[in-house]
Parts: C-alpha cells; sequence; structure tokens
C-alpha cells in the first residue's frame, strides 16, 4: 500500500513524523526544515478528508517528563505550517478521547513519545551487568508492545514519515505496525523519497561512482566502507580520518586526530581498494594548524610531514584538485562527512571544493546524494542546497541504509 493508492476519506491516520527540530532559549523553532519535510503527506491526508493524529519524539529525555522538551511548544508552529489549528494531547498514552473526537480534517498533536520509555523499549535505571538486566529487558519489551497498541487504537491507518528513526525499532517506528494489516500502514512521502535516494546509490547505479568519506574517526565509517567497496569506482577518504592513513602509511601527522588502535585496519583498507580495483583517493597534503582555532597559524604541509605542535585541519590545494577530479566526472554521488574543521570559516576550502565539484557533475548529469548531520550542514553553509540531487533527513538511518543493514522502520511496512 502506498499513500497515494490508500483513501483517507473518513478515516483517523497516525503519522509518525520526525518533529525533533532544535529549539533556543524560550522555545523558539530555530530551523524548521524537518517539519516543512512532513508537510506533503501531512497535507494529501487533510486533503483526502482524513484526520490527523501526529507522533514524534524530541531529544532524549529518558523516559521523563521534561518541560523542555514538550511538543507543546511547536504546535502554533506546527498549525501555521499546516494552515489550519491543531489540538494537542499532553499524554500520549492517554489520548484516545480526543482521538475519537477528531472529525474530517481535524489534526492532533501528541506529546513527546519518549517521555514513555516503552517508546524506546530500554530498561530504565538498571545495568546491562545486573543479574535481572534480562528480565528487566523483557518486561520492558512486553510493555513496549501495550505501548504500541495503545497508539495504534488511536486510528485506521499508520503512515510512517520519519526516515530519521526508520534505524531504531521503538514502538511508533516499527511495533506499532504489528497492529496494522498491510492494506492500512505505508510510508509517507518524505520515507519514500528517502528510500529511492538510497537505492539509487545502493542498486541503481549509474557510472563512474564516486563515495565520499569525511569525519573524523575511520571506525565509525568502516561498516560503509565496507559496503561500498563493492560498488564504488572512486572512494575518496578525508576529514580527520587522513591523519590514521597517514600514520599507518610510516607519516608524522604532529598533533593531528589518529585512532592509534586502527592503524592495521587503514592499512587493510588500502589493500581492499587495490584488490578490487577501487581509485582510493586519500589526502596528500593538508591546511595545518597550530592550535584548534579558526585564528590560528596556518601552513600547506604534506599529509604525512605535519610539523610536531601543528595539527591537520582542512585538505590542502592538491588534494582538493585530486578530489575534484574524482567528483566531476561521475555519474553517482554520496557524500558523508566534511573534509576539514568545516565549522571554522578559515577550514572550510576542502569540503567547500567537495561541494563545487559536486554542483558541477550534477548539473552535468549526475545523481548526488548528501547524507549526515554535517555533509547538509556544509551544503547548506555553502547556499547550494539547491544544486545537487538530494538531501537526506537521516544521517544514522542512512549510514546504516548504506551499509547494508534492514531499517526496522522500513521493514515493518514491507513487512
Amino acid at each position: 500500500m502506498t499513500i497515494n493508492d490508500y483513501k483517507f476519506a473518513g478515516q483517523k491516520a497516525i503519522v509518525r513524523v520526525d518533529f525533533n527540530v532544535p529549539l533556543d532559549s524560550e522555545g523558539k523553532i530555530t530551523d524548521d526544515t524537518r517539519i516543512r519535510g512532513a508537510l506533503p503527506t501531512l497535507k494529501k491526508i487533510l486533503a483526502d478528508g482524513g484526520s490527523l493524529i501526529i507522533m514524534s519524539h524530541m531529544g532524549k529525555p529518558k523516559g521523563k517528563v521534561k518541560a523542555e522538551l514538550s511538543l507543546g511548544q511547536i504546535k502554533d508552529a506546527v498549525a501555521a505550517a499546516l494552515g489550519t489549528g491543531v489540538k494537542f494531547a499532553p499524554d500520549c498514552a492517554k489520548a484516545s478521547d480526543a482521538a475519537a473526537a477528531l472529525k474530517p480534517g481535524e489534526v492532533l498533536l501528541l506529546e513527546n513519545l519518549r517521555f514513555y520509555p516503552e517508546e524506546e523499549g530500554k530498561p530504565v535505571g538498571i545495568d546491562k551487568e545486573d543479574p535481572a538486566y534480562e528480565d528487566a529487558k523483557k518486561a520492558m519489551k512486553a510493555a513496549q508492545k501495550e505501548f504500541a497498541k495503545t497508539l495504534a487504537s488511536y486510528a485506521d491507518c499508520y503512515v510512517n514519515d520519519a526516515f530519521g528513526t526508520a534505524h531504531r525499532k521503538h514502538a511508533s517506528t516499527a511495533v506499532i505496525a504489528d497492529y496494522f494489516d498491510k492494506d492500512h500502514k505505508m510510508l509517507g512521502y518524505l520515507m519514500e523519497k528517502e528510500v529511492q535516494a538510497v537505492d539509487n546509490i545502493l542498486s541503481n547505479i549509474h557510472r563512474p561512482f564516486t563515495a565520499i568519506m569525511g569525519g573524523s574517526k575511520v571506525s565509525t565509517k568502516i561498516g560503509i566502507i565496507e559496503n561500498l567497496m563493492d560498488k564504488v569506482d572512486n572512494l575518496i577518504l578525508c576529514g580527520g580520518m587522513t591523519y590514521t592513513f597517514a600514520k599507518a602509511q610510516g607519516g608524522k601527522i604532529g598533533n593531528s586526530i589518529c585512532e592509534d588502535d586502527k592503524l592495521q585496519l587503514a592499512l587493510d583498507i588500502i589493500e581492499q581498494a587495490k584488490a578490487k580495483g577501487v581509485n582510493l583517493v586519500l589526502g596528500s597534503d593538508c591546511v595545518a594548524a597550530d592550535a584548534f582555532s579558526n585564528d590560528a597559524h596556518t601552513q600547506v604541509v604534506p599529509a604525512n610531514e605535519i610539523p610536531d605542535g601543528w595539527e591537520g585541519m582542512d585538505a590542502g590545494p592538491e588534494t582538493r584538485k585530486a578530489f575534484a577530479q574524482a567528483i566531476e566526472g561521475a555519474k553517482t554521488i554520496l557524500w558523508n562527512g566534511p573534509a576539514g574543521v568545516f565549522e571554522f570559516d578559515n577550514f572550510t576550502g576542502g569540503s567547500r571544493a567537495i561541494a563545487e565539484a559536486i554542483a558541477k557533475a550534477t548539473a552535468n548529469g549526475a545523481y548526488s546524494l548528501i547524507g549526515g548531520g554535517d555533509s547538509v550542514a556544509c551544503i547548506n553553509k555553502f547556499g547550494m542546497a539547491d544544486k545537487v540531487s538530494y538531501i537526506s533527513t537521516g544521517g544514522g538511518a542512512l549510514l546504516e541504509a548504506i551499509e547494508g543493514k534492514v531499517l526496522p522502520g522500513v521493514a515493518a511496512i514491507n513487512d
């Protein structure tokens, strides 16, 4: 069942969205991207004559009620975005009367799902080493099912449009789907777009395929790197992990970030790329600084000859050229992770070079997917969001999908 096929007229739809939006000290939304992303799905249901029950989490309250994480703060913003009034249920587990009273075209926003530990389904207040932990875990899983059953009882159909939490087997993202038959559960428009974007990268590949993996640690990206090795033509590894690779090959990296326990892993990746015929692009030079500061003194040095007391902070000019060469001729592009400390304006050069090369390739017909919080922040900072094919809303979910893992939130609908 797809959202386009379902007849919402006269039906109550409970929709899992990701309204985990950033708030300022006064509880005002500073970035409404996630709310705007869910609007096509929500408006479709209302336009068809259905009524809406919206559920989401905010922050990490860890099963406790915290006023600063209440979704009540965003009710008016949601109403303004939808162009209609929004009612609020201050207790998401006791909203049956409010849900039953909904008329076609009306909207009910539930309180933060994570005020209940049953949402995440993890035992609270007990250590994993405690002998009683396994019993507590079983009890919590049973409670999670009851919580999901309660949420499901509010509606006639279930729509999951929260890709950002699709990798979590939470009550509202996966377990709830067990209480709807296959003709009454579906993905929303945003989820469909995200799943299609992943499919374009992993299955519908147009070559050459260039993947850019940045960030500080090799260890956090190893699953993705290994899964991509059998798919990509060019693999760019940049950011802080550059210096783990440089040290692994006998280089001097000064004070640069490095995972000393992953040096052999770095060498293994180099050998794996050679064996599979993948063009592995690593930094040859870098912009080094004498302090971790935007105002630090800088110099361009080889990435494997960084002086003592200095640290690599950004890709150097020769590296940027190599990155651009591997990107501009590609027909499929994936970017996850910056090439330097892009938060500092003086160290954005490498990330900007990547973004500009991706924009150029996209203009020439390539499919480009940008995913992960820092990469998205980069593309937005440079004002190039409209020059790439797709920007993913899911950080962890996208990474797990690219690793080849099954996302519980998607599997629950497909099952």
